[in-house]
């Protein structure tokens, strides 16, 4: 959660202290811990770093006081969030003082008043709480142990001139609501000091480079970034809750094999000791390999987990992401697009009870899923766009006639075009941009499909995929068909597939997955598959248009930068 500005009614009556500069300083390094002197005829120290190493060393020169170990001590601390709703309903001016509190977290503001009057907001786990120092307060609690009133009001000066934004401290004491409704801890003793932050934390941060590579800073200071990560977080647990609860069974699959294997990309290709003389791949996909469990005799199966893929990084795409995969037996195309629809409107509408939470104030309102989604067939609805049939697409022509249609409507081909380019490209250019509201655009030419069943469309005769692709604001979300169960069909379609993979010059360069058609061999029932890429979907429920901006350190480009 983002700092809130403490209550001015707390202050009204202090004046804001300053501290002059010191003309002498002494700095310790934190790694050879030299001692260097400034003196008032030098140059001012002006390097935020050594000037918190100095306001440290005065604070304790043994370094690790600065970093004290937490089991020193045998009471346990309290988590801000169970602080705040156990003492939701205390009066206010009125302190319980029946029970003593430790609570710890990251300091996100500080204001001091006077000498002896001092208040912070810590923070932890996304909670707040305000801190009240009070040197009067202090020195009564501790009068009993007959402190002496002196060397309290160093202590005092020397906590105060070393809390700073950005720190970590523990502080004891009780519960306390102001005058003004503030549930506040009242310390009773000074506050420990658990981990200090050497570097200012700044008040904005909108430098690119700064944010890509140093995420830490960019999360400290743009709460937003957080917030994201833990939308992220619920849409994974969200999925995983929706097909558990239904029985599907959560597996882990090989992130490296011989042989990328199900999908067209480009692969990252390694070696292993073991296996010198073999080239290994990082997988583009789970998908052969959840089928060959369904084989098994797994019938409800899913994965969600990263796979790879060696192309290029734009605002929606990154060479290593996250999917999610689940395979059904005896799921139809019908099926599948109905379970979408529930799971989306389920996580909907947990998101939107979660957003209700202070700690997401920042992200915009939770997309509204209403159902049933629109749909549109493929080749019908590209027509229409055009204004003209397509060539037949089984056809040695149909390639010529399809560059043809581009020429004609001004629409530039891809690079290297093939049969599958061109109708992806005409898709992008015509189909995606109607799906603003969720839309399936179902039964794709077959050339589009390799892995899944083909059948006559009545309505123009062409052959074309049981699929469909899930669209939302004209992003592809998920993609789902029912599978190619048949060992000689399948080899059929991966001979054509090959094909492309020769014009394209990219993809996986292995030969047909022998070992894949031996496992059909064995039975796969009529199965329904699904896909949806995690990153896009945490893209479309918090609003944000880069995927690097919901992935925890960036695309591949950022963490590169990162490691350097």
């Amino acid at each position: 959660m983002a700092p809130r500005r403490l209550r001015l009614h707390l202050f009204t009556s202090y004046s804001k202290r300053t501290q002059p500069r010191p003309t002498s300083i002494r700095v310790f390094s934190s790694s050879s811990r030299l001692e260097k002197k400034q003196t008032a005829s030098q140059p001012s120290v002006t390097n935020d770093y050594e000037k918190r190493i100095h306001q440290l060393n005065s604070y304790a020169e043994n370094q690790s006081i600065w970093y004290p170990n937490l089991s020193s001590t045998r009471k346990r601390r309290t988590p801000i969030n169970q602080f705040r709703r156990e003492y939701e309903d205390l009066k206010q001016s009125s302190t319980a003082t029946s029970e003593l509190h430790i609570l710890a977290g990251r300091v996100w503001s500080v204001r001091t008043f006077g000498v002896r009057l001092l208040f912070f907001e810590l923070s932890q786990a996304g909670r707040t709480v305000q801190v009240i120092v009070s040197f009067k307060k202090l020195f009564h609690e501790h009068n009993a142990a007959n402190y002496d009133e002196d060397e309290l009001q160093q202590r005092f000066k020397k906590f105060s001139n070393t809390i700073r934004k950005g720190d970590y401290w523990k502080v004891q004491g009780h519960a306390h609501r102001t005058a003004s409704d503030e549930l506040s801890l009242q310390a009773s003793s000074l506050p420990t000091l658990l981990s200090p932050s050497l570097h200012q934390i700044p008040r904005m941060l909108d430098d690119a480079e700064t944010k890509a590579t140093k995420r830490h800073v960019d999360m400290l200071v743009n709460q937003k970034a957080v917030q994201t990560l833990r939308v992220r977080h619920l849409v994974e647990k969200g999925m995983k809750d929706y097909f558990d609860y239904i029985g599907f069974t959560a597996v882990h699959t090989p992130l490296l094999t011989a042989g990328a294997g199900g999908a067209v990309a480009r692969p990252f290709e390694t070696t292993a000791t073991e296996l010198s003389d073999q080239t290994l791949n990082l997988r583009i996909a789970p998908e052969l390999w959840l089928k060959r469990l369904v084989v098994g005799g797994m019938e409800r199966v899913y994965e969600m987990g990263p796979a790879f893929r060696n192309e290029g990084v734009d605002a929606t795409h990154n060479p290593e992401f996250y999917i999610f995969e689940f395979y059904e037996a005896f799921a139809t195309l019908d099926d599948l697009m109905q379970r979408t629809e529930k799971l989306l409107s389920t996580l909907s509408e947990k998101l939107a009870e979660f957003q209700k939470d202070e700690r997401l104030f920042s992200l915009p309102p939770v997309l509204v899923i209403d159902t049933p989604f629109h749909s549109m067939k493929f080749i019908p609805t590209l027509e229409s766009q055009l204004g003209q049939s397509l060539p037949q697409l089984d056809t040695e022509t149909a390639l010529e006639e399809l560059l043809e249609i581009f020429k004609a409507n001004d629409v530039q081909p891809p690079s290297k075009p093939t049969l599958p380019r061109l109708l992806d490209a005409l898709s992008s250019h015509y189909l995606e941009p109607l799906c603003r509201e969720p839309t399936f655009i179902t039964h794709h030419p077959a050339c589009l499909s390799p892995l899944s069943k083909h059948e006559t469309c009545t309505e123009t005769g062409q052959i074309v995929s049981l699929r469909a692709e899930l669209f939302i604001g004209g992003h592809e979300i998920a993609n789902m068909y029912e599978e190619e169960n048949s060992p000689f069909e399948q080899r059929k379609k991966f001979e054509e597939q090959l094909k492309y993979r020769d014009v394209d010059g990219e993809g996986d360069r292995r030969d047909i997955d022998e070992s894949y058609l031996r496992a059909l061999e064995w039975g796969l029932p009529p199965t329904g598959g699904w896909g949806c890429g995690i990153d896009r979907l945490v893209m479309l429920f918090t609003g944000r248009e880069r995927i690097g901006d919901v992935l925890p350190f960036g695309t591949l480009r950022n963490v590169v930068g990162a490691s350097k």
